[in-house]
């Protein structure tokens, strides 16, 4: 019985360690930083980019913009600019100007073939 009481004591405990902390998002303050570090490239709208090869941001999923972001930060992709610039955002940025850019309206879209 004991060690039944210690392992759940154990497990309470430790628990807390492995739960993935949430932020909540803050469209506004993703809004700003996109305008500040993002539209120089990308266009204020996501979607008007500087040179035709680089992405369009507006309506991309909030989960793959993130990852791409936390990626380029930690080196795991590579690209110099991005990289500059990804080092510079914390976790709260890269959650907000992702879930910004995810709700912005965008050509992105699937073609449905009749």
């Amino acid at each position: 019985m004991r060690y039944l009481l210690k392992l759940t004591l154990l497990l309470i405990i430790t628990s807390g360690f492995f739960v993935k902390q949430t932020v909540a998002v803050d469209l506004q303050a993703g809004k700003e930083k996109a305008e500040g570090v993002c539209a120089g490239c990308h266009g204020k709208d996501g979607v008007t980019a500087i040179l035709p090869s680089y992405p369009i941001l507006a309506g991309q999923h909030e989960d793959y913009l993130s990852q791409a972001l936390y990626d380029y930060k930690t080196g795991a992709r590579k690209n110099a600019v991005m990289t500059g610039i990804a080092s510079t955002l914390t976790k709260e940025d890269i959650i907000n100007i992702s879930a910004y850019f995810a709700t912005m309206p965008s050509p992105l879209h699937l073609k449905i073939r009749e």
